[in-house]
């Protein structure tokens, strides 16, 4: 099984297809991945970032304790770990 490391370097020159792909490898990898893809939010820009985004939007709920635990100890990342729980409990709801 790839890392998620492996296949965010994947993402680099990625098309929207293989995108599509390796967001839902990541997903499939389910939660046993949430705290390297928290702390892999916290570093990483551009396309990674948006997967890593919605991979964790994905997961849902399990994802939420993650980014409470990491919105504690780095106050910049707050505000994005806030918005993605608002995302994942909405999508949640509907």
């Amino acid at each position: 099984m790839e890392s998620v490391n492996e296949i965010l370097t994947k993402l680099e020159n990625a098309d929207n297809v293989t995108k599509n792909e390796l967001e839902n490898k990541l997903v499939d990898i389910g939660t046993k991945v949430l705290p390297q893809l928290v702390d892999q939010l916290q570093v990483v820009r551009g396309i990674k970032r948006g997967v890593v985004a919605m991979t964790l939007i994905r997961i849902g709920d399990a994802s939420v304790e993650y980014l409470e635990k990491a919105a504690k100890v780095n106050k910049d990342f707050e505000w994005v770990a806030e918005y993605l729980i608002r995302e994942i409990k909405g999508s949640i709801a509907a």
